[in-house]
């Protein structure tokens, strides 16, 4: 019995050492009041559980795109097509050449610049001006087929009459 009593004496000796070491022990200790005559504080209420989110709606497509011509560039135009009726090629394309360099990056000026190259008889040079234009027409379904039937008369007075055909059928081709 003796012995059961010496270990009992042992390990309560040992607790009281890891208790009084800041072991953490099993039991809660009870934190001395702060303020006597106080509400003790409550534990905050659980955090709201988000919603889940509603499926995303599907992003709105862009309204199809317009190009226009600038006033200035307009009075170019008009003037390069009263010179083509004149017959003076050269002339309606140096004037669509001064319009290009006030918007480079407008589709329709590449069209007209691609329709006097192919009254010039160089096909390559019109297939050039539509593929550019094509490329900046993104968006604007007139400018695209216009462009379109250019390089598809482009090719053809190339004679690749097959890629022609392909162009046309182009979705683009409405």
């Amino acid at each position: 019995m003796v012995k059961k009593h010496r270990s009992l004496t042992l390990s309560a000796a040992l607790g009281t050492a890891l208790l009084l070491a800041g072991c953490p022990s099993p039991w809660p200790r009870p934190s001395p009041p702060s303020n006597p005559g106080a509400i003790p504080p409550q534990a905050p209420p659980p955090a709201p559980v988000p919603a889940p989110l509603p499926p995303a709606a599907p992003r709105p497509q862009a309204p199809p795109r317009e190009n226009h011509l600038s006033p200035a560039t307009r009075s170019l135009v008009a003037q390069a097509h009263r010179l083509l009726a004149h017959g003076d090629i050269d002339g309606a394309s140096s004037t669509l050449d001064r319009a290009l360099r006030i918007e480079p990056s407008n589709p329709l000026l590449w069209i007209e610049l691609g329709r006097v190259r192919l009254t010039e008889g160089d096909a390559h040079q019109a297939e050039v001006c539509a593929r550019k234009a094509l490329a900046l027409a993104s968006g604007d379904h007139a400018a695209q087929a216009q462009a379109g039937l250019v390089l598809a008369d482009a090719l053809r007075a190339q004679g690749r009459n097959p890629e022609a055909q392909e162009v046309e059928s182009r979705a683009y081709m409405h």
